[in-house]
């Protein structure tokens, strides 16, 4: 009878055991243990999601800059990151999780473009979000957040100082 008793405890042990490593793992790793990895195909699914990208705006109007706009009208030219040397992935982690937009996080957006990089051009740092609309609708929409100059950065005069500093919302 103790041995049936204990044929029958091992395979609760084991989920229990199985569920703790998991959940050690993918607490440790902020929720990015595969499959619940960064690709919002695997963990998103139907949640709103949020990515950069980075457009050449030196040859558009500075009235269309700054103007929020869906993801098939975007102005400028694409930016290709990794001609540059930089992370697709690292940028839009920067991006995206990045909460008080100091001086110093400023600099660290400008490091990872390189400043010879910027000589000459004016880069447009965008994110981009999309949510589902409806059960079958994706809306995709892309908001200019920083101008990256040769010797300056200017952020979007069109949203509140909040995008900015979250803690300014208090």
């Amino acid at each position: 009878m103790t041995e049936e008793k204990t044929n029958q405890r091992n395979p609760l042990k084991t989920i229990g055991f199985t569920l703790l490593v998991f959940a050690v793992l993918v607490a440790t790793h902020l929720g990015e243990f595969w499959p619940f990895s960064i690709y919002p195909m695997f963990s998103r699914g139907g949640r709103t999601w949020t990515r950069a990208l980075v457009r050449d705006v030196a040859n558009v109007p500075d009235s269309l800059v700054w103007q929020t706009t869906d993801f098939n009208n975007l102005t400028g030219k694409p930016v290709v990151l990794p001609e540059y040397g930089v992370d697709q992935i690292d940028y839009s982690n920067f991006m995206s999780k990045t909460k008080e937009w100091d001086a110093k996080r400023v600099q660290a957006l400008r490091n990872m473009f390189k400043e010879e990089n910027l000589k000459g051009n004016k880069w447009l740092t965008m994110k981009v979000s999309g949510h589902l609309e409806g059960k079958d609708s994706v809306v995709i929409e892309a908001l200019p957040f920083w101008l990256l100059a040769e010797d300056s950065s200017f952020r979007n005069p069109n949203l509140p100082l909040e995008a900015y500093h979250k803690e300014a919302k208090q």
